[in-house]
């Protein structure tokens, strides 16, 4: 059997995971509630994610569902916890899981640059153009607005002692 996800959200009590998926055969939209055992506000919500993912009981439903989704269902169970309200658990996750364009990668340790590097081939993913997607263009042209004063560079500038 296939099923296809349409919607992950999380329920706080008791904890579970909320899967709203279609079933491929009877092409109907049914809710799937899988329940979140042994689970604190100490807990690894990337080990508990992974085991979910691979609990053969669940597997069938959850394969089109990313590992870092229910990683993030995780963390808003496991701050709900601690205490924090939704909205700052929403915050921080959203926090956590941007990239600042002005941010130096380069300070960060070996498991943050991990973690930033996975987000940015989530981005891409996402934004990406497959020749057989309805938006795709083959030779896409764009003319971006001159709004005031070209900036030059030395790249632009023509040598002048006639090697390039």
């Amino acid at each position: 059997m296939a099923y296809i996800p349409r919607k992950c959200g999380v329920k706080f009590k008791p904890p579970a995971i909320v899967l709203i998926y279609e079933d491929e055969n009877t092409k109907k939209n049914r809710q799937r509630l899988i329940p979140v055992r042994n689970f604190s506000k100490f807990s690894d919500c990337s080990q508990a994610a992974e085991q979910m993912k691979n609990n053969p009981r669940h597997q069938v439903y959850l394969n089109g569902v990313s590992q870092q989704q229910l990683q993030k269902l995780h963390q808003l169970l496991r701050d709900s916890l601690n205490g924090l309200s939704l909205d700052q658990s929403l915050e921080t996750i959203l926090r956590e899981n941007s990239i600042n364009p002005e941010e130096d990668l380069n300070k960060l340790d070996d498991d943050e640059l991990a973690k930033k590097k996975k987000i940015m081939d989530e981005l891409f993913e996402r934004n990406r153009r497959k020749p057989n997607d309805p938006e795709f263009v083959y030779d896409l042209e764009v003319d971006f607005p001159q709004d005031g004063q070209i900036e030059s560079c030395g790249w632009d500038e023509e040598e002048q002692g006639g090697e390039f």
